[in-house]
């Protein structure tokens, strides 16, 4: 976390270890288990150390979208609900053995205060989510599925052996079946 720190914030060594060892607590996820579940409040922010997890929700059908996919250095959670106390309408759950850092509410308005430059590394995060979204929504609907695979592969480049086809299908919007083809076409290339 303190590369990452570093990255997008400017921190001193005092703080980055105020952050990491006195308001984070490490939690350890198995595969399929669930960190954030709908429905019920999401009380902490994560940051990813080791592992990989997919974020999801489930339709008035019962179909789950994968929204997103993170990976080391990188933070998720349900912000609405963590910042309001609603229910969470995200899911989020290990796709591989997760180590994680956890930041409560209470501790993130803690750093908020104690540590200013907090705010402005957090203005960066979000900015950085906006735009990732944004980018997301615009290839989603100008970008054939084709076009969107090897977009994610470009992010992305080990992907395919972190996530099973079914996930990767759910997140681009087309079946399993057809994310076989890409992949073979791909390899092929």
């Amino acid at each position: 976390m303190k590369n990452h720190l570093l990255t997008y914030g400017s921190f001193s060594e005092y703080e980055i270890d105020k952050i990491v060892n006195e308001y984070s607590e490490e939690l350890t996820f198995k595969k399929r288990d669930y960190i954030v579940t709908a429905g019920e409040v999401s009380h902490y922010q994560y940051f990813i150390l080791e592992g990989c997890m997919r974020g999801f929700i489930i339709d008035y059908q019962g179909k789950e979208h994968n929204i997103i996919f993170g990976f080391e250095d990188f933070w998720f959670g349900d912000m609405e609900s963590f910042d309001s106390g609603k229910a969470a309408i995200y899911n989020f759950q290990a796709l591989e053995p997760l180590k994680l850092l956890a930041i409560s509410k209470e501790n993130w308005d803690k750093i908020s205060t104690e540590i200013p430059s907090f705010i402005a590394y957090k203005c960066k995060l979000f900015q950085n989510a906006m735009m990732f979204q944004q980018m997301r929504i615009a290839e989603h609907l100008t970008q054939s599925a084709e076009q969107r695979y090897y977009n994610l592969l470009q992010k992305y480049p080990d992907v395919i052996f972190r996530i099973s086809l079914k996930n990767i299908a759910s997140y681009l919007g087309i079946s399993p079946e057809f994310v076989s083809i890409l992949r073979k076409r791909a390899v092929q290339k």
